[in-house]
């Protein structure tokens, strides 16, 4: 989170597209840092919940909700839900201003980020990947890390802006660097995440006290922040907190995509997507993401 004190922050006048549980708080961020915030959500009740909490306006499109606007965030569900909010006759590129920006949060694809790049263009305005990693958390508590892609004076233009809720913002290379690089996130994160599962599983049959363990071996190699934030949680059988399974699946989808373009071998990534398969199939859709540690310990009560 930017908490330079040197000058005032410029404000900008921004639109946010898509209140859920991540565009909600960042939104709120951006109000509260004193831009002139505009907020569209597919479901006007929320919309209407969120200016009664933060003030400032919401519209009834994404390009009524754009017009005007120096930057336009977005954070949807996935490739599809993106070109509809910026592509179609009542989407946001319809409405922004000839240099406007276009900055998307949504995790989606490389090739999409490219495909509305290279349209943005087309139309005189900049378009910027930049998917996030912290979870609801981090969009509440406004330390985000945001992962970016493309041009280098549209990303200067609105750091200032996006560090309203990040405490990292990075620009990793051109257009579809963010998503590539919100891909190699979650890579780490599925593999990480079955390797606590089964150590913990491990540490329950050998009837240690895995509290004391995790305390333990959290202070040396094995430390990471899935180990500090959710192995107690994972002992605690609590699987309320954070991403959920639906939403890495997605994710690891597009992984798995891109990894058939590029090559790239992934058999662990592979076989943990079809671990969350299995919850899913269970029911675990809306469960964390660390409820992987399910399929191991194999009773009711897991």
């Amino acid at each position: 989170m930017n908490t330079g004190t040197d000058a005032p922050r410029a404000t900008r006048s921004v639109a946010f597209i898509g209140l859920g549980v991540m565009g909600f708080p960042m939104a709120g961020h951006l109000q509260r840092a004193g831009h002139r915030v505009t907020v569209y959500n597919r479901t006007p009740a929320k919309a209407a919940q969120w200016v009664a909490k933060f003030g400032a306006a919401s519209a009834p499109t994404p390009s009524s909700a754009a017009r005007g606007a120096d930057i336009v965030c977005a954070c949807v569900g996935n490739d599809d839900d993106l070109r509809s909010v910026a592509l179609e006759a009542d989407g946001a590129f319809a409405g922004m201003r000839q240099g406007a920006i276009f900055v998307d949060h949504t995790t989606a694809s490389a090739a999409v980020a490219r495909e509305l790049s290279a349209i943005a263009t087309g139309r005189g305005l900049q378009f910027i990947d930049a998917p996030v990693s912290g979870g609801n958390l981090g969009a509440t508590n406004g330390t985000l890390t945001v992962m970016c892609g493309g041009d280098s004076a549209a990303f200067e233009a609105v750091r200032p802006v996006i560090s309203a809720y990040a405490k990292a913002v990075t620009l990793l290379g051109p257009s579809g660097a963010g998503q590539l690089t919100k891909m190699v996130n979650q890579i780490a994160i599925a593999g990480l995440l079955q390797g606590l599962s089964e150590a913990i599983a491990f540490g329950e049959r050998a009837g240690l006290d895995l509290k004391k363990v995790l305390e333990v071996i959290g202070k040396g190699a094995a430390q990471s922040w899935q180990m500090d934030n959710r192995g107690p949680t994972m002992i605690d059988r609590r699987f309320d907190f954070g991403f959920a399974v639906d939403l890495m699946r997605k994710d690891l989808g597009l992984v798995l995509d891109e990894a058939r373009r590029n090559g790239a071998q992934l058999p662990v990534t592979a076989l943990v997507d079809q671990f969350y398969a299995e919850l899913q199939a269970d029911g675990g859709n809306r469960a964390d993401t660390s409820s992987l540690i399910k399929r191991l310990r194999g009773n009711a009560s897991n």
